[in-house]
């Protein structure tokens, strides 16, 4: 079996920036991802407009180009392609890392096992490898009473099955809101659900009027300073006495990196953050070897990091492996 250089774990902005950096530096490398391309963007509300602005998420020196002020998530996944393309990128999808260990000693290479969508395991070796995985698989519980149901769910994609249904959203910052707006004006009836006092600063600036003026108005209602309790087939009951009749329910509380993955591999953990412990001058875990990249170095402070800074962790680690390389 021929052992790479390094294996990247993801194929979002920060995986293939880091591929693109591995490849300038003539290293051997191959990017393993669990579902498509940039799979996270792809699983994003389809009409998804970004916050920033399209230079932000440009990698490899790739103009991303848009009639528009903001790009789309349309424009991003095919921005996203002709990267790949571009650059020939060495990209296996549908293809799941299991488990990444050095089972023949700490100065061995890493196996890393795979399994297919289609069933079919394997292993590779490599003698360093990136975890690049994002946050967006993982999203944050509330661990209420019937969060399982069939009809509640922690992801939104599009407006049109909600259609003259009533849907309690719960959350209060850029995913719920637009979900709320969007819901609303495709003729569901939402009801919001939010644990602060309002809506959060983070929200977009083109977001946060519209949707506490819908609200203000009644077309959307929304209860400030309230958790959900529990959840049932008709309904969500509020720990403020109030039940709230509901046919669909939108969780959309955040998400967060797998801890427990980087646990089994050796990488520390900090218990409060969920972050990993890394060396924030070469984004190498205390696991020899192992490098963290994007959201991965996180925890629970999503809102830190973005493709707009986490497309830079690439090409350090990349140099750092070239320089050891020599």
């Amino acid at each position: 079996m021929s052992v790479r250089d390094v294996i990247i774990v993801g194929a979002g902005p920060s995986g293939l920036a880091t591929a693109i950096a591995a490849k300038h530096f003539n290293l051997d490398y191959l990017v393993l991802e669990q579902g498509s391309l940039v799979d996270a963007i792809a699983r994003f509300p389809i009409n998804m407009v970004f916050f920033t602005t399209p230079e932000l998420l440009e990698i490899g020196g790739i103009p991303l180009t848009t009639p528009f002020e903001k790009p789309t998530r349309a424009e991003a996944l095919r921005y996203y392609r002709k990267v790949v393309d571009t650059f020939q990128l060495q990209v296996s999808l549908f293809e799941k890392v299991t488990a990444v260990g050095r089972p023949d000693g700490p100065d061995e290479p890493f196996a890393v096992e795979t399994e297919t969508s289609r069933g079919a395991t394997r292993i590779r070796e490599a003698r360093n490898v990136v975890l690049a995985m994002g946050y967006y698989e993982l999203p944050n519980m509330l661990n209420v009473p019937g969060e399982e149901l069939p009809h509640v769910s922690h992801f939104y994609r599009e407006a049109h099955p909600f259609y003259r249904r009533r849907v309690v959203i719960v959350g209060g910052k850029n995913s719920a809101a637009e979900a709320a707006l969007e819901i609303h004006r495709a003729g569901g009836h939402v009801t919001m659900v939010h644990r602060g006092p309002g809506f959060g600063e983070s929200v977009k600036y083109w977001v946060k009027p519209d949707i506490e003026n819908r609200v203000k108005e009644g077309s959307i209602a929304a209860h400030f300073n309230a958790e959900v309790l529990e959840i049932r087939p008709n309904e969500v009951v509020l720990d403020t006495g109030v039940t709230i009749p509901a046919e669909g329910v939108l969780l959309l509380t955040g998400y967060r990196a797998d801890p427990e993955f980087m646990k089994r591999i050796g990488v520390e953990i900090n218990e409060e953050t969920l972050a990993p412990r890394y060396n924030i001058d070469t984004y190498e875990t205390n696991v020899p070897g192992l490098f963290v990249a994007g959201g991965q170095v996180a925890g629970k402070r999503t809102g830190t990091v973005f493709i707009e800074n986490g497309r830079f962790h690439g090409e350090l680690i990349a140099k750092v492996l070239a320089g050891r390389s020599r």
